[in-house]
């Protein structure tokens, strides 16, 4: 298998980017209305060992192809990761350990939802192992709440955040904005109640309508564009204001609290994914490629114990690596530097010389020699920027 991933190319690539580890636990309570993940409803106690097994499985099977390189930071995502017991939780990173060299004090981040917190839950979780929660509030208002369909009511997530913040040095709050039925006033009041918690970082993210979710089919009253943008206006006013700093497009962060698992992914770095529906981009001296494991837990299993989980692996087309770039790096208020774009994608500045020069011209980035910078225009025209590059 790794013989055909190192025969030659048409790239050439002379340093490997810096590798991260994603985990899916694909289940959780309920499916939310807007979510579009792999996830699936547990139906009962989730069978923790027979999973446990299959990661541990895929990841053997995919060893050979990361043989030597170091780990820079683990994300257990899902589903609700906090649905498994703190011992799963303890056994699957002392799993990754024993299989993976981890960088000396990497970030190794667990997704939490208020609906599976119980007392003590979160300090179980930081013995595990575990160095960073990102907890799935979306919302402080329990009506707001009841329409997203989560399992949590405000209650439940403050005793959450509370818990989070005696536990660990640091973690992330999720917010979710353009909500049915939201004003600009109501949004503000729930953003202030997640900044009186003073995280050290807080995603806040516009809610989208996405294909194959119940939203789509049944799509609720949602505020206007211009609603929309004025809610924005006071994310960036309110944050800056609590001492968080915009560094990426929806992620705000107090100094030393970046999330360094997203920082790679947004610096195109590579990342093995394993679990269910788990992707995978990985550099190669003459390619990039890409995998996806298989969606559906049960065949998801069978396949990681035959050694067969990859569903889905192909070499990422050159003519597509400038938009792969661009998709990711465009998000960071930093932007990119110069050289970072032919380190990671194996090609000449020359292959983005055009799009650079019409972005500059509509005042959506600013460069010079070294680095690429978008503006707070080029933030607001982001999808459009993006497409320059495709």
């Amino acid at each position: 298998m790794v013989s055909r991933y190192m025969r030659p190319g048409v790239l050439s690539l002379g340093a490997l980017p810096p590798l991260a580890l994603y985990v899916h636990l694909p289940w959780c309570i309920k499916k939310c209305p807007y979510c579009d993940f792999n996830s699936h409803e547990s139906r009962g106690p989730v069978a923790e060992a027979a999973y446990l097994a299959a990661l541990r499985a895929d990841l053997e099977a995919a060893l050979p192809l990361v043989w030597g390189r170091r780990v820079h930071s683990v994300f257990i995502g899902g589903g609700t990761p906090s649905l498994f017991s703190p011992e799963a939780i303890d056994q699957l990173i002392t799993d990754l350990r024993a299989r993976l060299p981890f960088e000396p004090g990497l970030e190794i981040t667990m997704e939490a939802n208020p609906g599976t917190f119980e007392r003590d839950r979160f300090k179980a979780f930081r013995a595990a192992g575990v160095t960073r929660l990102s907890i799935g509030v979306q919302s402080f208002d329990d009506e707001l709440l009841k329409a997203l369909g989560r399992v949590h009511d405000a209650a439940q997530a403050h005793a959450a955040v509370a818990e989070a913040r005696e536990h660990f040095e640091t973690f992330n709050l999720d917010l979710m904005y353009a909500l049915p039925g939201q004003s600009v006033d109501r949004f503000a009041a729930d953003l202030d109640r997640a900044l009186a918690h003073e995280p050290p970082h807080l995603s806040v993210y516009h809610l989208t309508i996405e294909p194959n979710t119940l939203f789509a089919k049944y799509p609720p009253v949602v505020p206007d564009d211009d609603t929309a943008s004025d809610m924005l206006d006071v994310i960036t006013e309110r944050t800056a204001a609590a001492g968080l700093e915009r560094y990426e497009v929806s992620a705000f962060a107090k100094p030393g609290h970046r999330c360094q698992h997203n920082l790679n992914y947004w610096q195109f770095g590579d990342y093995l994914g394993i679990g269910a529906g788990a992707h995978t981009k990985l550099t190669f001296p003459h390619r990039v490629v890409r995998q996806i494991r298989y969606r559906d837990p049960a065949k998801y299993q069978a396949q990681a114990m035959a050694g067969q989980a990859v569903a889905k692996d192909e070499e990422v087309p050159r003519a597509q690596l400038p938009f792969e770039f661009m998709l990711n790096a465009l998000r960071l208020r930093e932007g990119f530097e110069l050289t970072r774009f032919t380190e990671r994608t194996g090609l000449p500045l020359t292959a983005i010389r055009k799009p650079l020069e019409e972005a500059e011209a509509k005042g959506w980035i600013t460069r010079d020699f070294a680095r690429v910078e978008p503006t707070v225009r080029g933030f607001d025209f982001l999808n459009d920027l993006q497409a320059l590059f495709l």
